[in-house]
This record gives structure tokens, sequence and C-alpha cells, in this order.
């Protein structure tokens, strides 16, 4: 008869690797300006596929925790695979580009998501799914149009940071946090919004905590 001792490291080893995979509480959906990325010191390089529609891309879906860590490469067992998201290429080139350098087809973003962020939730996401959830949420979400709405245009003008939150909050129904990053002149721009959904990874909700970091009360929104 095999001890209890025997028995028990296969269990542990098992409630390990279920405890990773589900080892955070929400994601954050964190959307980037074009035009944030490209108007600093290190400048841009326009993906292979042709310059980016002037709108917002996809940065990434990020599972997180509420007290504001969150886990990362959970699954190095599950490295990306491009033949897997074939019939999502041409979204993800149009809605989820890559601005880095050199320039490239998007191929090493993507995979650097996924082995991040996405193994970290297995347990509701496969790699496909997780590159459609991203991409569903981004056609539900139109921000452009919301800052459009109230008046805040991508044409290198400042605007009241309240207002941008306030613009984002009325089109979306949830409160965003707003990353800012600065231009080559060290004026604050703004650069990303985050949203956050539930753990499931099915809807909003309203964000449990939001990222460290502070912008200015008067932001630019520069033209792409």
């Amino acid at each position: 008869m095999k001890s209890t001792a025997s028995l028990s490291l296969p269990i542990l080893f098992l409630l390990a690797v279920v405890s990773s995979a589900q080892a955070y509480d929400f994601f954050y959906f964190v959307l980037q300006w074009p035009g944030s990325y490209c108007d600093t010191k290190q400048s841009c390089c326009y993906p292979t596929s042709g310059k980016p529609a002037a709108d917002f891309g996809i940065h990434g879906l990020w599972p997180n925790n509420n007290d504001g860590s969150y886990p990362s490469n959970c699954d190095p067992r599950t490295s990306f695979d491009k033949s897997k998201i074939q019939g999502l290429l041409s979204s993800l080139q149009s809605n989820w580009p890559t601005l880095a350098c050199p320039s490239n087809d998007g191929t090493n973003f993507w995979a650097h998501e996924w082995e991040k962020h996405g193994t970290c939730a297995e347990s509701v996401f496969n790699e496909y799914s997780y590159f459609k959830t991203a991409l569903d949420f981004k056609s539900s979400l139109n921000l452009l149009q919301s800052l459009q709405s109230a008046g805040i245009q991508p044409d290198g003008g400042h605007y009241s940071l309240k207002s941008i939150k306030d613009a984002i909050e009325q089109g979306t129904g949830y409160a965003p946090y707003i990353e800012c990053n600065a231009d080559e002149s060290g004026n604050s721009q703004l650069y990303q919004v985050y949203l956050c959904v539930d753990s499931s990874g099915s809807q909003l909700i309203e964000c449990p905590i939001f990222p460290r970091g502070k912008c200015n009360s008067q932001i630019e929104f520069p033209m792409f």
C-alpha cells in the first residue's frame, strides 16, 4: 500500500498548476493611442502591413489581482502558435497593430501578449479565444467616437483629464484609468486607456483598482 506522503506529491503539483492558472481577479483591457506612442523621443515604426488607422489599438488583455499584483508567464509549455489564429490575422493587423522598431508584422507583439498574459488565463481562454475576445471588446468600444462626441479631437490640442475620463465613461458606461506619456517636448499626452473585464472574460466591470501613475490636469491628444 502506498503511503499518504507518496500520494500527496502529484496531488499538490496538480493543485499548484490549477492555482497558478486561476490566480487572478479581473482583466485590464488596455487600448493605446498610436499618435502618443509615436510622438516621443523614441518614435515608432509602422508595421509591414502599412500605417495603422488613426484609432485606438489594442495593447493587451491582462489578468490582474485586486491587490495590484498580477501573474505573468504562467505556462512556458504553451508557446505562441501563429497557425492557431490564422483566421484573425487580418483583424489583428487592423486592431492590434505593432508600432515597435524595426518594422515587423506584429507576430512578436502578439506572441509576447499571449505568453506573458494569455497563458495566465488558460482556465478561461485558449490562444484563439484570447485574441478573439480582445478583438470583440475593441469592436464594441468605440473610444475615439466617445471622445469626438464630447468635442475631444486628436488634433494636437490640450484637453482636461476630467473631460476625457467623463467622455469615455459616458460612452462605455465604466470609469477608465488614463495613462499618460510625454512627447519630445515633455508635454503630458493621452497614451493608454484601461477598462476592466470580469475574471471570466465576458463583460466589462468597474475596475477594482487602478494602476499607479498620474497625468497632468491638462493633457495633449496628438494627431496620428
